[in-house]
């Protein structure tokens, strides 16, 4: 048979598995590059035997000689060859675009690939980089948003810092060149001063508590309606003072394991915010109830509602509203945050919304499984 003949049927037989290949590897890129391999020595063997088949039946002879099979071998190894290349090429553009994807993550802190990687190793790998890019871009907004909330907080404290500070200095320096006429008038502002610089400091620990997560609670068997019941009646002479009224709707006896002295702070710095947004001739509501495993607080003002704009800023540090009782001293901006988190330290919630001519504050503790 002539060898010219040999070697054009056995590269045109191996060109056609050799494409029928390519189309194969390129549905193969989904899965896993030990399947790919496998595809381009299944390809090779059929190329070989492809080609010698149709040269049998060409020649019509069992018997070829050793120069047309070594023809027909080295024609379907070269496509072989062909097709390996192929696949080593794709399989390392992909491997040096993730790379340089990658690179780039690492400078510009984003993941970003445009092409699909040839195999499933380099897909799962780029899958990984981009999960890891949207949770770094996560960390990133979360970070900066707690530094921004740090730098506002730090200058909100100096500022209300800087009021009893300086109110402490000019009353000390009446009392250092004798120009105090009366004594105990200026030694019950000393000492409210004190007491607010104080409160501010424990305000501002307790915080760092709740945040590094380091605060301790006593837990015990507490009923929650005396809790709430012992925290109005110290809000009683303030809320006389300033013209409003302390009235409880809906009061059940509720028991809660809880730790005393830290959900009082908590009644009290949701008191303090109803007093102190609520006007004069107004009424502060409370409730406290069982709902379906929750022992339910809810505290409910007057104080006109909270912009929608600033209801998921409520309880974030150092956010405070506009004062509606004339005289009314803006705080630290500290107690929503210390209360949130020290209901969530009970495995508890605590939220607000808007109603009908205010707002309301509403906590949720886990009952007791008593």
């Amino acid at each position: 048979m002539n060898p010219a003949l040999v070697a054009l049927i056995a590269a045109c037989e191996s060109a056609g598995v050799g494409l029928i290949g390519a189309v194969v590897l390129r549905a193969l890129r989904r899965y896993s590059v030990n399947v790919s391999l496998v595809a381009v020595i299944v390809i090779a063997v059929c190329a070989m035997n492809t080609s010698t088949i149709t040269i049998v039946l060409v020649s019509r002879s069992a018997q070829l000689p050793v120069s047309t099979t070594l023809a027909v071998n080295f024609v379907a190894g070269t496509v072989s060859i062909a097709i390996g290349l192929l696949l080593g090429r794709s399989v390392v553009r992909g491997s040096r675009e993730l790379a340089d994807a990658a690179r780039a993550f690492g400078r510009d802190q984003r993941f970003h690939l445009t092409d699909d990687p040839p195999t499933a190793e380099l897909a799962e790998l780029a899958r990984e980089l981009r999960v890891t890019s949207d949770k770094l871009a996560e960390s990133r907004k979360r970070e900066q948003a707690v530094e921004a909330s740090r730098r506002q907080l730090v200058a909100w404290i100096s500022h209300d810092l800087r009021s009893p500070l300086a109110r402490l200095r000019a009353m000390t320096e009446s009392l250092e060149d004798g120009v105090a006429d009366d004594l105990p008038h200026y030694c019950r502002k000393i000492r409210a001063d004190a007491d607010r610089l104080t409160d501010m400091v424990d305000d501002l620990f307790e915080l760092s508590q709740l945040q590094s997560g380091t605060l301790r609670l006593t837990l015990r068997e507490v009923a929650v309606d005396d809790l709430v019941s012992d925290a109005v009646a110290g809000f009683d002479d303030l809320a006389e003072q300033r013209g409003i009224r302390l009235r409880p709707n809906r009061v059940e006896p509720v028991t809660a394991a809880v730790d005393d002295r830290m959900m009082t702070r908590v009644f009290n710095n949701l008191l303090s915010n109803a007093m102190q947004y609520s006007p004069a001739g107004t009424a502060v509501s409370l409730d406290v109830r069982a709902v379906r495993g929750w022992a339910v607080v809810g505290i409910s003002d007057q104080c006109g509602g909270i912009p929608l704009e600033n209801l998921g800023s409520v309880f974030d540090v150092g956010w405070r509203g506009a004062p509606r009782t004339p005289g009314a001293e803006r705080g630290g901006g500290l107690g929503l945050s210390i209360a949130r988190g020290v209901v969530q330290a009970h495995g508890g919630q605590v939220s607000v919304r808007n109603v009908p001519g205010g707002c309301c504050f509403e906590v949720r503790l886990p009952l007791s499984r008593a």
